[in-house]
């Protein structure tokens, strides 16, 4: 009974020893290998690591102000909307009093859009680009035969981004272009490619 208490009282993962130095060098290698293998997969993984958690850093440095900055941009449309409403002549003959809060008004605008922008977000005015929808959100359909199909022409509301992530899109109004030209004979061509042959 004592001799069965030794024997399971001793590890069983013991390596058994190589009779010929051959099979010790052997076994030592394969060892070296296996500690090699583990040590570069820790490595990498710790590179891994770290390289995920500076992209992460980067990351809410970037994008950290974006729910406050989606807050703020509604301030920043009431001020201009504020400015816009009241027309230039009105404001031209307006009192001092209410030259002053005008006055007041335009800079408070002025100064809010200096602070987005110093944090990074800029606003999407896209009048006479082309139509993308990562970034803009048509509301309608202007029928225009001089404006290529698909070309922004109208601004509802300005939007904004923050990086390359859109906080609001702009709401925009895009060409539906007018009637197709009509292929010439020929080349099967229409439009200004038609005229290059």
């Amino acid at each position: 009974m004592a001799e069965e208490t030794r024997n399971a009282e001793q590890p069983q993962d013991e390596p058994e020893v190589a009779s010929s130095p051959a099979e010790q060098i052997a076994a030592l290698a394969a060892a070296v290998d296996e500690l090699r293998d583990k040590f570069l997969r820790a490595v990498a993984e710790t590179d891994n690591v770290r390289k995920r958690a500076e992209r992460e850093v980067a990351e809410a440095r970037t994008y950290g102000i974006a729910n406050f900055a989606r807050e703020v941009i509604g301030v920043a449309d009431n001020l201009s909307r504020a400015l816009e409403a009241i027309p230039p002549e009105a404001r031209a003959s307006a009192d001092e009093t209410l030259k002053a809060l005008l006055d007041g008004v335009d800079l408070t605008s002025r100064e809010l859009n200096k602070a987005l922008q110093k944090q990074g977000i800029r606003t999407l005015d896209p009048v006479g680009e082309k139509f993308d929808p990562n970034f803009h959100q048509a509301m309608f359909e202007i029928p225009d035969a001089n404006v290529p199909a698909g070309m922004v022409v109208q601004v509802v509301q300005t939007g904004y981004a923050i990086g390359d992530r859109v906080l609001r899109p702009a709401l925009v109004g895009v060409s539906k272009g007018g009637p197709k030209v009509a292929p010439v004979a020929g080349n099967g061509l229409s439009g200004p490619a038609a005229n290059e042959n």
